[in-house]
């Protein structure tokens, strides 16, 4: 195996690498959210695990507001984002307008993550599957 001091640049590697199908989890934060049309719609502020089956739940998309202020957080089922090298990000099927209707929050709001009636609400919004199931 490789010293300490390799293997502590091994680790910090893994952080940041990216690959054909596999990203870092701190690539995804702040990577831009397109229409199909190619307008920007918001950056993925974070993206939410289910601690006990693994699979990607949302990616919280960060729309709305004028230099921070007003800004709104939309859970997007996972499932509802496909990603796009020509974009450099991805990539959902809303317009902006459908989007302003979507299920949001405000930054420093309690969000009922474990509610499994809201996250039903969610992915019926975006006409996706849920995760858990």
């Amino acid at each position: 195996m490789s010293s300490t001091t390799q293997s502590g640049h091994d680790i910090e590697s893994a952080r940041h690498a990216t690959s054909a199908r596999l990203i870092a989890a701190d690539k995804v934060e702040g990577t831009a959210v397109y229409n199909p049309q190619g307008d920007q719609l918001g950056t993925i502020e974070t993206f939410m695990l289910d601690k006990a089956n693994g699979k990607a739940a949302y990616a919280v998309l960060s729309f709305g507001g004028f230099l921070g202020i007003g800004t709104r957080l939309y859970p997007l089922p996972w499932s509802t984002l496909k990603y796009d090298p020509n974009q450099g990000g991805y990539v959902v099927n809303l317009d902006k307008r459908a989007l302003e209707s979507a299920p949001s929050y405000a930054e420093g709001d309690a969000v009922a993550w474990d509610d499994r009636v809201w996250g039903k609400r969610v992915h019926d919004y975006y006409q996706a599957p849920p995760y858990w199931m």
